[in-house]
Parts: structure tokens; sequence; C-alpha cells
């Protein structure tokens, strides 16, 4: 079995956090959050790294990030662009919206040959997250067609200063029978509330275990991803052309209910850090420096 790739979501801009947040420092080493991912994942196991980005942030990104850890990790570089669609199809006019989290992994179908993991570039997840996921991904017993979620309390996963995207989950005897994308998630107190329409809002309890984009698959999901895109855009290409997206959790729910297989939920006790805004970066700088404080990290990680 080929090692797990692990597959880095790096390609947004960060419009509502205002900048390119993927190399924002939060630290005073002028580390990033992906530098800590990477540092987890680096102890954890993982030697293979696939960064997906756009073109234009391709020079900033790798001077800021890749040609530095090229010396620990086999480092592919995919590219998430709006025409990187299907044979047959094209962009609708006006659309500038990327294609969704499920078409990010799709663009990767060419540099993956083996099981992989999917995060997110801006989010901190922990050290002990990266290693469950990647002794899963690494076990040779594993079966055909099992995958798994590290999943997080809601609660630890919410801002104070504006809404969240999370997938929220269903979970029986430690396997995801569903996941439900609700796209803006609002703190309230230990618990939280979620609005379709801006307007009308429904309680979410802090305790429900959401999915962070924390993912490990096995390598014929890939084939998933890319064979179900363009069903996909012949159903909601007509509906709704400038902003339907092709969630990540789109795959694992399909996989879930036509019985291709199982998504097995590793349960994780560390406390998410993000910067969806820029009012949550002293947050996260404070509490790594905490976690520095500790020992959990040394000064300089992979430098």
């Amino acid at each position: 079995m080929n090692s797990p790739t692990l597959c880095i979501l790096a390609a947004g801009m960060g419009s509502r956090f205002g900048g390119l947040k993927q190399i924002t420092a939060v630290d005073e080493y002028n580390h990033a959050i992906i530098d800590f991912s990477l540092y987890d994942a680096y102890r954890a196991g993982f030697r293979r790294v696939c960064f997906i980005i756009k073109h234009q942030i391709e020079d900033d990104f790798k001077a800021r990030i890749g040609k530095r850890i090229e010396k620990y990790f086999d480092v592919q570089y995919v590219f998430q662009e709006l025409d990187k669609l299907p044979e047959g199809y094209s962009v609708p006019e006006g659309r500038v919206k990327p294609w969704g989290t499920g078409h990010a992994v799709a663009c990767c179908a060419d540099v993956i040959d083996g099981p992989f993991a999917v995060i997110n570039a801006d989010d901190f997840y922990g050290p002990t997250a990266y290693q469950v996921l990647y002794d899963f991904l690494a076990d040779p017993n594993r079966a055909p067609g099992e995958n798994a979620m590290v999943a997080y309390q809601l609660k630890n996963t919410v801002t104070e200063n504006g809404y969240v995207a999370r997938g929220i989950c269903s979970v029986s005897d430690g396997v995801l029978t569903g996941v439900q994308e609700r796209t803006h998630i609002e703190k309230r107190g230990e618990n939280a509330a979620y609005t379709e329409d801006g307007t009308n809002y429904l309680h979410l309890s802090g305790e429900v275990p959401v999915s962070m984009n924390f993912w490990g698959f096995g390598s014929e999901t890939m084939h998933e991803f890319v064979n179900r895109f363009p069903a996909w855009l012949d159903e909601n290409l007509a509906s709704s052309p400038l902003k339907a997206e092709y969630f990540l959790p789109l795959i694992p729910n399909a996989i879930i209910q036509e019985k291709l297989g199982c998504v097995k939920v590793l349960d994780c006790s560390e406390k998410w850090h993000g910067v969806t805004y820029k009012e949550d970066l002293p947050d996260v700088i404070a509490a790594i420096a905490q976690m520095r404080k500790d020992g959990l990290y040394p000064e300089k990680l992979l430098d």
C-alpha cells in the first residue's frame, strides 16, 4: 500500500478574513497555522503532501510555505480553477465562486495513488487528530471501502466574531450515518443556531459532532469524487449556476446511503482553532503561545 498523502485545501483567498489567511503569521517566528498542521502531520507519520491552490497565489504560497517544507515531504501542487471541468462542460457566464471542496479533492485525482487525508489550510486541528487519522490510513488491515472522519464538538469550533460553516454529523455506534452542511452557524452561548434564509434560526446543541473537513479516504474513494461530479453538474447548473457548490460531504453521504462503504468517526478531544475573521487572530495567537509554553511545540517547526 502506498503511504498516505495529506491533501491541504488552500485555494480560498479568505474573503471574510480580508487577505491571504493561509500564510498569515500566528506567532513571533512567522509561522502560519499551516506550519503547525505540517509539523503535526510530519510527527504523526505523513511524508507526502498535496497543496490545492490557485494559480494566482502560486508564487506567494511556494515562497512562504512550499519550498521550505520540500526537504521534509514529497510535495505536489494541484490547481483548483473554475475551468477544470469534465469534458463537455463550461463555466456558466458570471460564475466566480469556486466549485467547492468536493471539486478540490477531485482535482487531485492525477497525483493521488493511495489513501489520503483532507484538511483545511487555515484550521488548527491539534496533534492527536493527525495521529489517529494517520494510524487509520496506514493500517494494513483497513478494509477497502473503509473511510474515516475526525469529529469535533460544535461548541469547540465556533467563533464569537461571526458565522461559520460546519458539517453537522449523525453518528451511530462510531460510524457516520450522514453529514448535513450548514453554511451559516452562529454561536449562542454553549450552543449555536443556524439559518438557511438569514432570518429564521434553528437551535443546534453545542455537543453535536461536526466535521471540520478532516477526512481520511481509501484510494478507491477518489473515483467517487471524480465520477459523481458530472451528474452533480447536470443536477445543479440549471437551478443555481452561480452559487451551487460540490461539497466534500456529498461523497461520503452517497457512499453511506448506497452502502458502498463506511465512514468511521474518530473522536478528537482537541480544541479547534481557526481564523475565519481578522478578529479571530488574537485568540489563535494566544492559544498557540500557551501550547508552546506547555511544551507541545518547539520554537522552530519545519524550518
